[in-house]
């Protein structure tokens, strides 16, 4: 169950020093590498004992904190790894492509063609699904379900019966990712928002493709989350960045 953790885990270079960290309101930043984010979880006790000592670990260690069960721990732990693996020269040198190349679109603008008349399912209730909806059969699976959703534990009805399959990454947070995906080995897989460690290290466990989040303005993207931004991020020096099981080439070591 914990493979996928330690894989992502392995993938911070072991190197790297955390420069700093902040716990927003919405988001976890941490700085190492580059800039890395994870949701900040809204169930679980708000504590954090590791404060005043994080600014100088080995971001590794700071990594391996994903496995905990305290889920504010484990979204620290989840930016952490992010702060390593998603930047523009992570990118370049593990998959052989700039971000600046892709269009700055979300996952579900992506495949919209592709959803045309399918059977798909939503793992949290990402904004904007009605332009999904509009062209597909679109269930919706949500641990605080609003009006139309289906509860989480639907999924393991719903899910088997897909054709694509959109999960979260803060399923990585709360240790439900490893079920979904046994789930969903069906369908066409998508792990997606910018909770998504980009690594093509990922596709080894079913997922497909990856929609995660570069930031590309460190200082303009951490005001936001210092003064309790939520979706500004996305407008605020950072891109959306796809990454396929198709077009990855091997990570370098």
């Amino acid at each position: 169950m914990w493979e996928i953790y330690d894989t992502l885990i392995d993938a911070v270079p072991s190197g790297s020093k955390v420069r700093d960290c902040l716990a927003g309101l919405h988001w976890f930043a941490v700085r190492s590498e580059g800039m890395g984010l994870a949701m900040t979880p809204r169930e679980g006790a708000a504590r954090q004992p590791r404060a005043g000592e994080i600014a100088g670990m080995r971001t590794r260690d700071l990594a391996a904190l994903v496995k905990s069960w305290n889920f504010h721990e484990a979204a620290l732990g989840l930016a952490a790894i992010n702060s390593a693996l998603n930047s523009s020269t992570s990118l370049s040198h593990s998959a052989g492509f700039s971000p600046g190349q892709q269009p700055d679109e979300d996952v579900f603008t992506y495949l919209l063609d592709e959803f045309r008349g399918k059977k798909v399912a939503v793992v949290g209730h990402f904004r904007n699904l009605e332009r999904v909806q509009a062209v597909c059969e679109l269930s919706i699976l949500e641990r605080l379900p609003q009006p139309g959703d289906f509860p989480d534990p639907a999924c393991e009805y719903i899910l088997p019966e897909q054709d694509f399959v959109v999960i979260t990454a803060t399923t990585l947070i709360n240790k439900t990712l490893p079920r979904l995906l046994e789930l969903s080995r069906d369908a066409r897989v998508i792990l997606a928002g910018p909770s998504t460690p980009l690594t093509s290290r990922l596709f080894e466990f079913g997922i497909d493709i990856l929609g995660g989040l570069v930031v590309e303005d460190e200082l303009r993207v951490w005001t936001v989350i210092q003064e309790g931004g939520q979706h500004q991020i996305f407008r605020a020096g950072s891109r959306m960045v796809k990454l396929s099981r198709e077009h990855a080439t091997c990570e370098v070591a």
